[in-house]
């Protein structure tokens, strides 16, 4: 007798060697079908799958998530990353929302995740990787209230390598940012290129935090504090800033960084009048965040060593070796120079 099965989603694609193969799926984003159609195995698959919706929420991943996102932890995150986060939660919701939290344990189940993530890596491998990390933290966060039975998503390896090393600003990219930026956009560059810091956290540093001498913050993303004595430069910027913005008995807005107004930035506000910027001052393949490196860099460059620059920027020992490492110090030809010469200053030439 022939069984009629309801929603069943049919997907043909076409492989490498141009033959064309289909798939069958529960439903439209849901589990893949044993067998062939028709055959007990396929339709066991189809009723395992369609039992498994049907569980009690508490049962599947959806709950997971959805008290990841109640969380404090979700609640620490910046502002910008808890907007990337909700929408890429409802990007795992469409896909595993009715994943049972028993079939964690199933050996299969990290190759469906990795599988899915090969999906969406045919539009962007970084956004692949990111919607991958956020269902890989979600887990791991209720792996460690013993609400799940283990994490398959652990190490998972990335799809999207950037070219961090092409990606660090140059001297005569900070020279055409200053000549065609505003003031207070150049303040921002001067001040993260001179503490390594992260945007979100320069966007919510306060003057108060600044003391003539050097800067104290905690870091919002690791909780690190971290104290960065204020090089010359920096500081005759600062305080020109200080001095521009309480001209004519006007009051000092809260935050060092402000918009031409006065006000504090918004993420996303920031955002736009940088990239304007950048555009206007004909500076191209670099960003705002690669400010962070290049300030690692140069430390290196001036002889600071891993230590002294952690201490500054609030990597970790290892994070700052991993950035020299593996994507500026081998190509900087500036650091070899460096090297070369503190060799000959120590060198004894014969007569």
């Amino acid at each position: 007798m022939k069984v009629r099965l309801k929603g069943i989603n049919r997907i043909t694609k076409k492989l490498a060697s141009g033959k064309s193969v289909t798939y069958y799926y529960a439903w439209k984003g849901g589990p893949r079908l044993d067998g062939a159609p028709g055959s007990p195995e396929f339709v066991a698959s189809y009723n395992r799958a369609v039992t498994a919706r049907r569980a009690p929420k508490a049962d599947l991943l959806i709950s997971i998530l959805d008290k990841f996102e109640e969380s404090v932890d979700f609640a620490d995150l910046s502002d910008r990353t808890r907007k990337d986060y909700r929408r890429l939660l409802k990007v795992v919701e469409a896909e595993f929302g009715d994943f049972p939290i028993a079939a964690l344990e199933d050996r299969r189940t990290r190759g469906e995740f990795l599988a899915w993530r090969e999906r969406l890596a045919v539009k962007s491998r970084r956004q692949a990787d990111y919607a991958f990390s956020v269902l890989a933290r979600s887990i791991s966060w209720a792996l460690d209230r013993g609400l799940v039975p283990v994490n398959p998503c652990e190490r998972p390896g990335r799809l999207y390598r950037a070219a961090r090393a092409e990606n660090v600003w140059t001297d005569a990219d900070e020279a055409a940012f200053h000549a065609k930026a505003p003031d207070h956009l150049r303040l921002a560059l001067t001040l993260a290129l001179w503490t390594g810091q992260r945007q979100g956290d320069l966007l919510r540093l306060q003057w108060a935090a600044y003391d003539g001498q050097t800067i104290r913050l905690r870091q919002r993303k690791t909780k690190v504090a971290v104290v960065v004595p204020v090089g010359a430069p920096l500081k005759a910027a600062l305080d020109a800033a200080k001095a521009s913005s309480t001209r004519d008995g006007k009051p000092l807005p809260a935050t060092i960084l402000s918009t031409e107004r006065g006000t504090a930035w918004t993420e996303s506000g920031f955002r736009a009048s940088w990239r304007k910027a950048c555009i206007k001052s004909g500076v191209t393949g670099v960003t705002f965040h690669d400010l962070r490196g290049t300030a690692v860099t140069r430390l290196a460059i001036a002889g600071a060593t891993v230590p002294e620059i952690a201490a500054i920027t609030g990597h970790s020992l290892k994070e700052v070796g991993t950035i020299l490492d593996a994507h500026y110090m081998h190509r900087d030809p500036a650091l070899g120079e460096a090297a070369i010469r503190k060799l000959e200053g120590r060198t004894i030439l014969p007569n």
